[in-house]
């Protein structure tokens, strides 16, 4: 199962273990619990502090827990963690094993005083980027608090259950047989869902920070750049960051990010989070931006409104709060969502093997999805609003060579249908000859572009195009002073990973420019 890299970088690991765990693998006679057996005892024979044992009661098999041999500690897999998950079996094993996570002390105070009981369940695939933040922060606060259990499942090896639970996206949490959350979520999202009160507490302290010099708002490629570049100025910089990579999150390969022949979103988002936390920059996370008031006179301090309550003042704003996914708003559509409804064929793709779906969207990402889902589903259908698809010439080539994929051109989805539960089809318009037509699909992906995340602007005085994209010149200087816009968020052309780093840069040195030729107002 380990191959020799894998295990050289496991024993590496291993070695920081403070104690004694042991592996204990609830098992029965398939060759998925064989496979798990070999790979545990492979983990256990790494270190003479892992040991491995059979025996287990959990009736999800194979699983296996991580356990503490001196405490109640525990983590517990349903499946193997092998994929994007390894990092989270890695965490695991250090954790349970005494290596202490890297959490704010702030935050454990508040994970130990939880009460009450909380037994997570999170179905996560093997392809999904962002299912091992979830993962992680859930095993981070069972093994901080005992009063909280987690249970981390393969769906793609339990699909009776998936099924049965009606589990169509991922990362999906059940918090005590309810459900919890779809999507990705950092722990102090979590931590603010679970416990009010303590985040309640943490806004009101919110409300004591000193004025920024700069507050950056969003910490997808733009943010991050802005505030590394404030912060390299000396000048005091905060970021309102709620999630780290923004859309970077939902990129599985990066192939033209000038220097780095290839990467993936979540590693980059990484080592955005990475870079921005090595110099002196308030961070500020859980927390979303609802309202931007003004400075009364030039020079003034603006003020951030947080959907919490809280405020924050800085002398000047960058705003990056980046795009999100276009939706079809279609009857139907917000029903089904998670439920066959989806957004990402990477994360979500797997939990479709053997059935049909359709693609909304024929440019890059929408052909890119259908070639994915390709070889995973029955059969997808391509549907393209225009008269041809936009894709790049390569990428057409490669979809209309695939045996299992039909392309429909001139198609508006004008309908999400399903059976109350689950989504069983959809309808669609002719936009050349006005006909309708339907078909059964169990799933829909929508790639259809992106829109600005600006919905907090909308009604100020700070100048949007129609689509709500914040008006910025070539400084990145918005419709009021000393406010600055950078990224997807705003009019700037191209929407690219390599281009909004670049704009966060320039707004910061906009922004720092500003503060060094204004004279605060008193």
């Amino acid at each position: 199962m380990l191959n020799d890299e894998l295990k050289g970088q496991l024993r590496g690991y291993l070695q920081h273990l403070r104690h004694d765990i042991i592996l204990v693998a609830s098992l029965d006679d398939g060759d998925k619990s064989r496979e798990m057996k070999e790979f545990l005892n492979e983990i256990s024979e790494l270190s003479d502090k892992v040991s491995y044992q059979e025996g287990g009661t959990d009736s999800r098999r194979p699983s296996f827990l991580i356990r503490a041999a001196n405490s109640d500690v525990q983590v517990c897999f349903a499946g193997i963690p092998m994929g994007h998950e390894f990092t989270s079996l890695v965490l695991a094993l250090l954790q349970v094993g005494g290596h202490p996570p890297k959490v704010e002390a702030e935050q454990v105070a508040q994970i130990k005083a939880l009460k009450g009981d909380f037994h997570f369940e999170t179905y996560f695939s093997l392809s999904c980027h962002n299912c091992p933040d979830v993962v992680q922060a859930l095993n981070t606060l069972s093994v901080l608090n005992p009063n909280i259990r987690h249970t981390a499942i393969d769906g793609a090896l339990f699909q009776d259950e998936v099924n049965e639970r009606d589990v169509r996206s991922v990362p999906q949490v059940f918090l005590n047989g309810e459900r919890f959350s779809t999507g990705r979520m950092e722990l102090p999202e979590i931590l603010a869902k679970i416990d009010t009160e303590g985040a309640a507490k943490a806004s009101e302290k919110l409300n004591d920070e000193a004025p920024f010099d700069t507050l950056v708002i969003g910490s997808g490629p733009a943010g991050c750049a802005a505030a590394i570049y404030t912060a390299r100025k000396g000048v005091r910089t905060g970021l309102l960051a709620e999630r780290f990579g923004g859309q970077v999150m939902d990129t599985a390969g990066i192939e033209n990010f000038i220097s780095v022949p290839e990467t993936e979103g979540p590693a980059l988002a990484k080592n955005l989070e990475q870079h921005v936390r090595s110099y002196d920059v308030r961070v500020i996370t859980a927390q979303r931006a609802a309202k931007l008031i003004p400075a009364e006179k030039e020079g003034g301090l603006h003020e951030i409104i947080l959907e919490s309550g809280a405020h924050l003042k800085a002398r000047t704003i960058i705003v990056a709060t980046g795009a999100r996914w276009r939706q079809l708003n279609v009857p139907g559509e917000e029903e089904y969502r998670t439920r066959g409804v989806a957004y990402c064929p990477h994360c979500d793709g797997p939990f479709f093997k053997g059935r049909p779906v359709a693609v909304a969207g024929g440019g890059n990402s929408g052909v890119e999805a259908a070639i994915d889902l390709a070889g995973i589903v029955s059969h997808v259908t391509l549907l393209q609003y225009d008269p041809v698809l936009t894709a790049d010439e390569v990428l057409q080539n490669k979809v209309r060579s695939l045996p299992n994929v039909d392309i429909v051109v001139n198609a508006r989805t004008t309908e999400i249908r399903g059976d109350g539960r689950k989504m069983t089809g959809l309808s669609w318009q002719d936009v050349k000859d006005g006909s309708d037509h339907s078909i059964d699909v169990d799933g829909i992906f929508v790639q259809i572009g992106l829109l600005p995340n600006t919905d907090w602007l909308k009604g100020g005085s700070i100048e949007m195009s129609r689509i709500g994209e914040i008006g910025i010149d070539e400084r990145c200087r918005t419709s009021i002073p000393g406010v600055f816009a950078a990224g997807d968020a705003t009019t700037v052309p191209y929407k690219q990973i390599i281009v909004a780093m670049g704009e966060g840069a320039k707004a910061a040195l906009s922004a720092f420019d500003y503060i060094i030729r204004v004279p605060a107002a008193s």
